[in-house]
């Protein structure tokens, strides 16, 4: 038996990745096992988010396989980079950079993401520069000596054709995109031309956030006077999801927007930018076209996508160099002051991997509106049950399809599995069966029942990670309604892509969100998923409460892990050519 048949046997290598290294065994019969293993371990490493692969970090991708058994033995470092370097496969299907082995796919959105910001990126000529700080003051009439970090934003986002706006929930990142369209619609105005925005988020509820959250800020601006009625007739709502904007084509990874037919958009703003994968980044940015404006809107300190890359922070490590192209600024002050709720301590505690810290917070119930309880998972669902039936059976008693809607918002469970007693998928199960007709399975549909899109369908309209509710009409017949920027929308249950209950949701799959009340569960046993990240961007969601289900030692080994991803990206940008 060959060594990847052995490490397939024994679950070191998922059936895809031994099939990529087998395939490269079979169409070279002197390809050497180090080689073939290589690229199968580049292949399982793309599972975990890695775009590249250090060959002395094997052990730690084998780590995050199986924490509680032996791994098998691993070629000598050195005869391995040297069997790669002789390799033809090193080129075509692989990339090999010093010690770091990625399939050359991944290597190349690397380099083509770098090469596209770096011709994107650039300072922009201001046209009248007395007309922009009459603009800065007016929607910024307290800003002063340079201190305030919404209206520095608002200015850097004006003369830099690429940015990134970072910082956490509450610190203000909508509110100062919405003046900085006001001050590029200004601009354009005095320059008699239209501004075309493109305004994009990764999914759609994210979309739908962007776009409530701008309307909101345009109206306290055109309430307190910083706008007039006709700019604020005329500034951009209508945010989509980023397949949507690009155009997306059914069963292809390709676009209709790409480098030869770009965005028709002078500035292109995209929220939730975390979020956003490195192969769809790359396609976004080589989609901006030449003189347009990007601004990359996000919380670095969140989770990163679930699929490849850790974009966003390597744009902002890159962004640290003082020589890098990229402009960013950071803000740091919250607004988000709750009456009821208070978490600014614990989530200082979370990002800062401080876990003592954290649990202080919890055990001596200094933060407001946030509890904590703890047990085993056999005592979770009773638990779970009692805090959210009250809440789904008022759901399923609103007037109207609408009202249901905006209910949903109200309360969540944020799991940080899928599976076990703990994960979302038991979770959505006992409670579908403690709300539902008896004898109906748990994936049947029922009235109230919210339905979370799987997949994204350009068919249908509908993406991955869109929420929506299970509603009789007054012929007794089921729909799925759907939020659209037309209002709801109906479709039948038989014509739904892919999709599960969203009564509770995985973390991962609760970014772009917000609701009233979160409950926040952790499995009894630490698994690996559970990262600092996680938990912070699970603390984060909650608007009015946060209840944390999670034993002590769990929640401090996953506070105290990071979700690190291995990338090359930061290293192109801060050594690529100016």
């Amino acid at each position: 038996m060959s060594a990847l048949d052995r490490w397939l046997r024994d679950g070191w290598l998922r059936p895809i990745d031994h099939a990529l290294g087998a395939s490269l065994a079979r169409l070279r019969a002197d390809t050497p096992e180090t080689v073939a293993l290589a690229a199968a371990l580049a292949s399982r490493a793309l599972a975990f988010g890695h775009s590249v692969l250090p060959l002395a970090r094997v052990p730690d991708l084998l780590a995050e396989i199986a924490t509680d058994r032996t791994p098998p033995p691993l070629p000598a470092l050195d005869a391995w980079c040297a069997s790669l370097r002789a390799s033809p496969y090193v080129g075509s299907v692989l990339a090999l950079e010093g010690e770091r082995v990625s399939l050359r796919r991944y290597r190349d959105y690397e380099v083509r993401l770098a090469s596209a910001l770096r011709a994107l990126s650039g300072t922009v000529a201001v046209p009248d520069p007395a007309a922009l700080r009459a603009d800065l003051a007016a929607l910024f009439p307290d800003a002063s000596d340079g201190d305030d970090r919404q209206a520095v934003a608002a200015a850097t986002a004006q003369a830099n054709r690429v940015m990134l706006l970072t910082g956490g929930p509450g610190t203000g990142k909508t509110a100062t995109i919405a003046r900085v369209l006001a001050l590029a619609t200004l601009a354009a105005r005095r320059e008699g031309r239209e501004l075309r925005v493109a305004l994009a988020a990764p999914t759609g509820k994210a979309a739908a956030r962007l776009s409530e959250s701008l309307r909101e800020s345009y109206a306290k601006l055109l309430d307190g006077g910083r706008i007039d009625a006709a700019l604020h007739a005329t500034l951009p709502t209508a945010a989509g999801t980023l397949h949507r904007l690009l155009g997306g084509r059914p069963g292809s990874v390709h676009f209709r927007r790409d480098r030869e037919h770009p965005l028709a958009a002078d500035l292109v703003v995209v929220d939730e930018a975390s979020m956003v994968d490195l192969p769809l980044m790359c396609k976004l940015v080589e989609a901006v076209p030449p003189g347009a404006r990007l601004i990359l809107i996000g919380d670095r300190d969140q989770l990163p996508s679930v699929e490849t890359g850790d974009v966003l922070a390597a744009l902002c490590d890159a962004a640290s160099d003082a020589a890098s192209p990229l402009a960013r600024v950071e803000l740091t002050r919250s607004y988000r002051q709750s009456a009821e709720l208070d978490i600014a301590a614990l989530s200082t505690a979370v990002r800062a991997g401080d876990s003592a810290q954290a649990i202080e917070c919890l055990s001596s119930n200094a933060c407001r509106g946030v509890r904590w309880r703890h047990g085993r998972d056999a005592a979770l669902a009773a638990f779970v049950l009692e805090a959210t039936l009250p809440h789904y059976r008022a759901i399923a008693a609103a007037p109207d399809v609408a009202t249901a809607l905006s209910m949903l918002r109200g309360q969540r469970v944020l799991t940080a599995v899928r599976d076990g007693d703990a994960g979302s998928r038991v979770l959505n199960a006992r409670i579908a069966l403690a709300l539902q007709q008896p004898a109906q399975r748990p994936d049947a549909f029922f009235h109230g029942r919210p339905v979370m899109i799987r997949e994204n369908s350009y068919r249908h309209g509908l993406y991955n990670g869109d929420v929506g509710i299970v509603w009789q009409d007054e012929d007794g017949a089921l729909r799925v309604w759907f939020d659209t920027d037309e209002g709801p929308r109906a479709w039948l249950p038989a014509a739904l892509p892919a999709h599960e209950s969203a009564f509770a949701l995985t973390v991962h799959k609760s970014q772009g969100s917000e609701f009233d009340d979160v409950l926040l569960v952790l499995p009894e046993r630490s698994v690996r998923v559970s990262s600092r990240e996680l938990v912070y961007t699970g603390i984060t969601r909650a608007r009015r409460s946060l209840t944390v289900w999670a034993n002590e030692d769990v929640l401090a080994e996953a506070i105290a892990r990071r979700a690190q991803r291995w990338s090359g990206l930061a290293e192109r940008l801060r050594d690529a050519p100016r």
